[in-house]
């Protein structure tokens, strides 16, 4: 194998080799995907944390960790409950492992 100096490369072949951190890095890209989700809709709203949390029922600091690329508790009811809060309404899908 030809050497490199990109970081993305080297990441990409080490990440190749090892499963569990295959799993581990499709599992933190979901959670920052749904955070960014939660994010972006709640300010295409024009609200704040507060609220946001003022209307489902809970505390600024609930959407705060909701909105944490990290964070690893994300509910389908409590994504219902906010989708339901901005007027909108939560899809999921199953799509085959990719290759």
């Amino acid at each position: 194998m030809k050497k490199t100096n990109d970081a993305i490369k080297i990441i990409n072949n080490i990440n190749l080799r090892d499963q569990e951190l295959q799993e581990m890095v499709v599992e933190a890209s979901i959670n920052a995907e749904v955070a960014q989700l939660i994010y972006e809709a709640r300010i295409k709203a024009g609200l704040t944390q507060k609220e946001l949390a003022d209307l489902i029922g809970t505390k600024q600091p609930v959407i705060a960790r909701l909105e944490d690329a990290d964070y690893e508790g994300h509910s389908l009811s409590m994504l219902q409950k906010i989708a339901h809060a901005l007027n909108k309404r939560v899809e999921i899908s199953l799509a085959p492992m990719e290759q």
